[in-house]
Parts: C-alpha cells; sequence; structure tokens
C-alpha cells in the first residue's frame, strides 16, 4: 500500500512506441450518443440452479440482455441516451495480474471525457485494500500517459484481492458512499466478477446508488461462459509462452538428449497450455481435463509418457508393442503403427499447472490435507494423521512434493498451483521407470535426460499483445455504455472478437446469469452446501479445440513439427494473428440471439390475424415441433455446460 503508484514509468523505445497506439473503436461505440436495446430477461444455462440463483440475487438476476448499437441501426425500441450529466467512477485491479489491464482503464476514462469531461475516474490503490480504506489517485491523461499499452498493474496496484465478507462488502460500500461513486468497475477475473454481483445485489437491496460492472480480464482464459468469448491478457500470456516453448523445442532438437517437462500458469483449467501447444507444437500435453474426465492415475501417466519415449527412441522399430490410449497426450483409437524414421532422444512435454489437482488420488490427499490443516493441524504433524491410503501415497512422493502440498490453500480451497512443482514430479516418476526398464533390458534407448521448466512470472508482465491492446480499450469505452444505461451488476461483453474491431458486437450481461450452482460438503456427514458463482471453465473436450488437437497430436508426437511463432508482433505480419482456439471455435453468442430475435420478429409479421390457414397451420407445426425439441433440450436432466 506504500508503493509509489502512478507515478511516470521510464520507457524503452519499444514501450514509447507503444504508448502512441491508439486502438479502434467498434461503431457502436463511436461518436457520443448512447443507443442500447434491451430484450428479453436472461436465464441460469443449468436451469436446476435457476431457483438457488435467484433467491441469493433476488434484485439482479434476471435482468435484460444489452446490446449497443451503431447509428445507424433501426431498432425502434432502442434506448437513445444523449444526455450525459457529469458522474463520478471509481475502478480497481482486483485479482493476478494479466496483460492489457491498463488498456481497460485507459478506455474507460476516455469514455468518460469524451461524454463529458467533467467525469471523474478515480483509481484505488492497491486492489481491494485501497478500496475498503478509500484510497485513491484521480486517473488523468498524464498518469496514463506512461501506462498505455504497456504490461502490469503498477499503475494502481493490487493486493490479495477478495470483496466477500460482511465487513468488507460493508467498507466497500461506505467507500463508495463516501466518494460519492455513481458506478464501481472491478477489473478481473473468475472469483473478483463473482464478488462483483455480490457486491451490485447488495448495493441493489440497500438503495446504494453506485452501479457496479465487471470485466473479464485474467491470463486463464477460464472466465468463459455463452456471453464471453475471451479474457484480456490470454492473447499475449500464450503468444510469450509459445515464443519460448518453441525455442525450447528448437534446443530439443539441437542438442537431440534432453526431454524437456513445461508447467505453465493458469491454474485448474488447461486453456493456456492447450493453446501454447497448437500454437508451437510440442510433443505431448498432458490435460488436466481429460486425466480428470478419465480418473487417471499418477501411475498410469507415468506408465504412457514412459511408453512415449520408449516408441520415439527405439530406432526402425515398429510401436505397435505400444498401446497408447492415453487421449491427453495424443488421441490414439488403437495401437500405434507408424515407424520411426530415426531414433528420438528428446522432446517437449507440457503440463498445465492445474494437472496435481486433476490426479484423482493426489486430489483427495490434497482434501486430507486440507481438512487438517483448517482445523489448526501443523504441518508436521500432517503426516501422522492422514488415513492409511492418504499417508501411503504422501510417503510415496518425493520429499520436495510432500512440502508443497503441505502449503496452506488458497481463498478458494485449492491448492498453491503455482507453487507444487509438478513437471518435476512427472519427471521424477518418469526417469525412475525409464531407468528400471533400461536396466531390466526392455527399453534399448539412451539414459533419460529430463530438464524442467516453470513458465508463468515471464510472460505475465509482458507488453500486452495488439489484441489484448484493442479488446481492453474497448471494454473499458463499453463499462461506461453500461453506467450510462444506468444498468448494475453486468459485465461487459464483446464478441465476434475473432474478425477485426469493426465487426465487434458490443454488449453486456447480467453476471448472475453466467453462474451456476456447485454443491460441496465440508467433512463426511455434512449437509452440502450450493452457492452461487462464477466458475473457472475448463477445456470442453468436445469443443473444436481439442478437436484440432486430437486431430494432429500423433504428427505432434512422432514427427517433431515444432512451429515458431516468433515473438510478439505490433506491426506488420503476425500483429493481427489471434489465438487459435478463438479462431477455431464458433462462439457468437450475441449475433446468434440477434438472428434469432429476427426470425421472430420476421413470423410475427407474416404469422398474424387474417393470414391464410395454410400459413396458420404452418406455424403451427413449426412452432410444436421447434418447443417439443427445446423443451428436452433444455431440461435439468440434459443440460450440460461445455464452459
Amino acid at each position: 500500500m506504500d508503493a509509489d503508484y502512478g507515478i511516470p514509468r521510464e520507457l524503452s523505445d519499444l514501450q514509447k512506441l507503444r504508448s502512441h497506439y491508439h486502438p479502434e473503436l467498434p461503431p457502436c461505440l463511436q461518436g457520443t450518443t448512447v443507443r442500447v436495446e434491451l430484450r428479453d430477461a436472461t436465464t441460469a444455462a443449468d436451469p436446476s440452479g435457476e431457483h438457488t440463483i435467484k433467491r441469493f440475487f433476488p434484485h439482479t438476476y434476471g435482468q435484460p440482455l444489452a446490446h449497443f448499437l451503431r447509428a445507424t441501426a433501426k431498432v425502434p425500441d432502442a434506448q437513445i441516451i444523449t444526455e450525459h450529466p457529469a458522474i463520478r467512477v471509481g475502478v480497481l485491479f482486483c485479482g493476478r495480474q494479466s496483460p492489457g489491464g491498463h488498456n481497460a482503464i485507459w478506455g474507460l476514462h476516455d469514455a468518460l471525457k469524451v461524454h463529458n469531461p467533467k467525469n471523474i475516474l478515480l483509481g484505488f490503490l492497491g486492489g481491494s485494500e485501497g478500496l475498503f480504506a478509500q484510497k485513491t489517485l484521480e486517473i488523468t491523461n498524464d498518469v496514463l500517459a506512461t501506462y498505455k499499452n504497456q504490461g502490469g498493474y503498477d499503475m494502481l496496484g493490487r493486493t490479495k484481492d477478495q470483496i466477500r465478507t460482511t465487513e468488507q462488502v460493508n467498507a466497500a460500500m461506505a467507500a463508495c458512499k463516501a466518494l460519492k461513486l455513481d458506478g464501481l468497475v472491478i477489473i478481473g477475473g473468475v472469483t473478483s466478477n463473482t464478488d462483483a454481483a455480490h457486491l451490485a445485489e447488495k448495493f441493489a437491496e440497500t438503495k446504494c446508488l453506485t452501479k457496479v460492472v465487471g470485466v473479464p480480464v485474467t491470463l486463464n482464459g477460464d472466465l468463459k461462459n455463452q456471453f464471453v468469448e475471451a479474457n484480456v491478457g490470454f492473447d499475449t500470456i500464450c503468444k510469450v509462452n509459445s515464443q519460448l516453448i518453441s525455442n525450447v523445442c528448437t534446443d530439443a532438437l539441437s542438442a537431440e538428449k534432453y526431454y524437456y517437462f513445461i508447467r505453465l500458469m493458469g491454474r485448474k483449467a488447461s486453456h493456456v497450455a492447450l493453446e501454447c501447444t497448437l500454437q508451437s507444437h510440442p510433443n505431448m500435453l498432458i490435460l488436466g481435463e481429460e486425466v480428470a474426465a478419465s480418473k487417471l492415475t499418477i501411475f498410469d501417466i507415468t506408465q504412457q509418457i514412459c511408453d512415449a519415449v520408449q516408441a520415439r527412441a527405439e530406432h526402425g522399430i515398429e510401436a505397435t508393442r505400444f498401446s497408447f490410449s492415453f487421449r491427453v497426450i495424443f488421441e490414439f483409437s488403437g495401437q500405434l503403427t507408424k515407424v520411426l524414421h530415426s531414433d528420438k532422444n528428446h522432446g517437449v512435454i507440457l503440463l498445465p499447472e492445474g494437472l496435481i489437482e486433476s490426479i484423482p488420488e493426489v486430489y483427495a490427499l490434497l482434501q486430507e490435507i486440507h481438512d487438517l490443516l483448517r482445523q489448526g493441524v501443523s504441518a508436521d504433524k500432517i503426516s501422522s494423521q492422514l488415513s492409511p491410503w492418504a499417508s501411503a501415497l504422501f510417503e510415496f512422493l518425493p520429499h520436495f512434493i510432500r512440502k508443497q502440498l503441505l502449503l496452506h490453500p488458497e481463498s478458494d480451497d485449492s491448492a498453491q498451483l503455482s507453487q507444487i512443482e509438478t513437471e518435476k514430479l512427472i519427471a521424477h516418476l518418469v526417469e525412475t521407470e525409464m531407468n528400471k526398464r533400461l536396466k531390466e533390458g526392455t527399453y534399448k534407448g539412451k539414459k533419460f535426460n529430463a530438464i524442467c521448466h516453470f513458465f508463468g512470472y515471464q510472460a505475465r508482465g509482458s507488453l500486452p499483445s495488439k489484441f489484448d491492446c484493442d479488446y481492453a480499450y474497448v471494454l473499458g469505452h463499453v463499462c461506461y455504455h453500461i453506467l450510462a444505461a444506468g444498468l448494475n451488476g453486468y459485465m461487459a461483453t464483446i464478441t465476434n472478437l475473432k474478425n477485426p474491431a469493426n465487426k465487434w458486437h458490443c454488449g453486456a450481461a447480467p453476471i448472475s446469469a453466467m453462474m451456476t450452482v456447485k454443491r460441496y460438503g465440508r467433512g463426511p456427514g455434512k449437509a452440502s452446501i450450493g452457492v452461487p458463482a462464477l466458475h473457472p471453465a475448463t477445456v470442453d473436450l468436445r469443443g473444436k479445440s481439442y478437436e484440432l488437437l486430437s486431430q494432429n497430436a500423433t504428427k505432434f508426437l512422432l514427427d517433431d513439427v515444432y512451429r515458431n511463432p516468433g515473438p510478439l508482433q505490433f506491426d506488420g505480419p503476425g500483429a493481427d494473428a489471434k489465438a487459435v482456439s478463438l479462431c477455431v471455435e464458433d462462439q457468437d453468442y450475441i449475433g446468434r440471439i440477434k438472428k434469432l430475435q429476427e426470425y421472430l420478429d420476421k413470423v410475427r409479421t407474416i404469422v398474424k390475424p387474417g393470414c391464410s390457414q395454410d400459413v396458420l397451420k404452418a406455424a403451427l407445426s413449426a412452432m410444436a415441433s421447434v418447443t417439443d425439441i427445446l423443451s428436452v433440450i433444455s431440461s435439468p436432466s440434459s443440460v450440460s455446460t461445455p464452459f
């Protein structure tokens, strides 16, 4: 809290050049008139949790989807807002830093000043702690000058961020009232936007005039749902990591004697690891989602990696005797029959940092450890109080991993994933098994050598990519439009992102409509608890990104088709490249909603009193079929959320 926030940075020549870049605004956000279309009320994606969500959010659940319109749009019932009285808005960074966060503040500031020069933007210093303490910095062009298109969160800073307890919520409300804020913009990921939704509900309940808006900014890429296609920071993280991975791939191919085990930041979901694989083409990827779905043990993972290493190493031998059923690494439907052209004693293996919690027996062990820690049992006494099976697993693991598993869990009860060296654990187990095979004579290749890396902190402070600069800046403008429309408890959203910015669809969705209810119990015999929240979206094993990986996995494993996308590009070839996973998925939810509304409006114009019997009968028959199908698909037993 004592850092020198907002002071001018010392910029390199490249940083100075980037600070002069100005992102393009979509047509719907240009000018000083706000045009917003509010249509049907939203609902929860999973109907089984709707009752619980309504109970927790009586004032902010079921609000309509908002869509901001360009000047040429002809929508009869759209709200046209031309008067913009001066307002005061607060903004804070919540959660871990993510490239592009500063641009969200820049976009919000520019939108405020364009619509009324008297508008005030206050940045809270040090994240949520600064909000509670009412420590602010007025955001001006001078303050922003050396932070535009720059990485990090150092303009305002952040702390261990949450706005959850009654005391914290009351402190936030007191700050908003004392500072006479008309709006509060919270920039963060899954947890931060969950807190934003609860804060908005509390404000609505107590008739606090401050409107709360969330912005999807997280490098993990796990704040995805039917309304949110991408998160600010994910594009940059994947591009920076992909170059590092590609450099390692080239080194492996040159030295021909090392296997590199690379763990990637990303929390519980494997989005970063999957995207980096699609960009750089390493030999293997172990997806945590596949491990969990297939209930693979740590022994299974070790054996399958060893089989792959052995198949690559044994020159000229048909690998038909090795069964690669491990779809996490390479989607084989049967046995590998390809003949390797040369012995390969090198390779690159990617691991998401959430893998450790995806392994069933390790996850169960972590639950026991965390329960004991919550009971106040000291770390040095944990081992003796574990169940027999958990104790056996704990003692089997290397000492360095045991020490890391004993760390206190995060605020969301997950392990401290960035501190658990899963890559070293897997490399150790694989090396032990390969040495065993070598000694027994079942493996005739060269001695196995492993080198381990963790790529995380190196990338999250990077200069943001052109896409993240554009995306964050536009989201900042969307935040102003949400406040101008008087909306509370909404998240700024943009869809159709794989297309140029002039074709982006800008809008806002109630955060409560993005929530699901997961039930869990705290200890044996305890009643299950269901609390609505935004939950991290995991990799969709039925999605097109995973399908693309599956189609290429055999080639990646055997042929060393390493690809180097190079460093971040801000101009010329590669500057406008977007994440592979964003481009292959067909996600324009807002566009589809609009299209559906157009069809429904067209039906209303055709089928009305006075139309022919044939038209009426055809409409009734078609509608009956459609409603029957939709009723089945949307029933609680049939709904599955791919995100």
